[in-house]
């Protein structure tokens, strides 16, 4: 299984500059300590349960997708992943210590849904850590700026909720939470390690109908060009979130 395609862009993912420093905060915001029962929803490849358990912490992997729950267990073998929607849990009213989403919301139509199905799971007390990217924001170098924002908006507007980030404060104070705080991390490549990524903006402008075939083909070609030389150049702020679940009715 680790030798699937799937599985290698996972990896490259968690070897971008950044990446793992940005996991480990996200931990941190989480406030989970050993034999506390922490959910990681979107778990994806199971990266981030497993670094929780070697913590000492409770995690439960849940992500929809079986491909990648398959890779998680081969990861991770020892912890709990579950098949399930984030939006209907399969636990009970204040399980867990701790609520990890990691470019989950974005994907959902509903997402303040989500986050009052976070707050069901979570303990008084219990924290909540929502992680994600807001798709208008990536920042690519170009020789064609106009074309490369054109091609970034419209896989943007392929998105169910492509600017959701920039909302998580709103969501969390909607749900009931306490003690929201919102800090900006950017992941940098210079490698070209993303570049599999730019294959999907260029797919959305195509169906969007924003460039021509050719226009996005000599794009392409140009970013490929750019990463061959060292010239590669792709940002992409990371919004964090956190928020505690009042421990009484007069925390909130």
């Amino acid at each position: 299984m680790t030798g699937t395609p799937l599985a290698a862009r996972l990896a490259r993912a968690d070897a971008l500059p950044g990446a793992t420093e940005l996991r480990e905060a996200t931990y941190e915001l989480l406030r989970c300590g050993p034999g506390d029962r922490a959910l990681d929803v979107g778990c994806g490849g199971g990266r981030a349960v497993a670094e929780l358990c070697a913590r000492g912490v409770r995690a439960v992997g849940a992500d929809r997708d079986p491909s990648m729950l398959a890779i998680a267990r081969e990861l991770a073998p020892a912890p709990e992943f579950v098949e399930a929607d984030v939006l209907r849990l399969p636990f009970p009213d204040g399980e867990f210590r701790g609520y990890r989403a990691d470019k989950v919301l974005h994907e959902l139509a509903d997402p303040a849904a989500a986050v009052a199905e976070a707050r069901r799971v979570l303990a008084p007390g219990g924290r909540v850590v929502l992680c994600g990217q807001d798709w208008d924001t990536l920042v690519l170098d170009s020789d064609r700026p106009a074309l490369t924002r054109a091609i970034v908006h419209a896989r943007a507007d392929a998105i169910a909720g492509p600017r959701v980030a920039r909302q998580y404060r709103t969501l969390l104070v909607d749900a009931g939470f306490a003690e929201i705080a919102v800090e900006v991390r950017t992941l940098v490549d210079t490698d070209g390690s993303l570049l599999p990524l730019l294959d999907g903006l260029a797919a959305a402008a195509r169906t969007a109908g924003v460039a021509t075939g050719g226009q996005v083909d000599g794009w392409l070609a140009e970013q490929s060009a750019r990463a061959a030389a060292g010239r590669f150049f792709l940002a992409v702020p990371i919004f964090v979130a956190s928020a505690t679940v009042p421990s009484t009715v007069d925390d909130q």
